[in-house]
């Protein structure tokens, strides 16, 4: 799609739309690529990262009893791939975010020791 087709596209969106009746998680023991699977990649100042995740909190409800986020949120440095990045933002970071499904085992231990998940299951399910 081109440029100016995405932001017509986006422009037309509807505010607010719910994300996590769309985040499909990653199958129970997936192995290989998780490219393409629905997730969220946030790279830049850690500003900007906390702007663009203050944004994103229904995503939190992703951490259940039937599912789990992957988090991570690392410093950029390119010394660990070999490369030199001329172009990234001061104090640059980079911050992912996945949705897994818990296997048996894992939602019953959550069922029983985190209790304080009940309500962000509840919202999941009725997404």
């Amino acid at each position: 799609m081109k440029k100016a087709d995405c932001l017509i596209a986006w422009k037309s969106l509807p505010d607010n739309m719910p994300i996590m009746k769309h985040f499909e998680p990653i199958p129970y023991k997936a192995k290989g690529s998780t490219y393409g699977a629905c997730g969220v990649r946030i790279d830049g100042n850690p500003a900007f990262i906390d702007a663009v995740l203050s944004r994103l909190k229904d995503l939190i409800d992703g951490e259940n009893h039937i599912t789990r986020l992957t988090l991570a949120r690392n410093i950029v440095d390119g010394s660990g791939i070999g490369k030199v990045l001329d172009n990234t933002a001061k104090d640059a970071e980079c911050c992912y975010i996945r949705l897994h499904q818990r296997g048996n085992e894992g939602a019953i231990a959550s069922s029983i020791f985190d209790k304080h998940l009940n309500g962000a299951t509840n919202r999941y399910l009725t997404a």
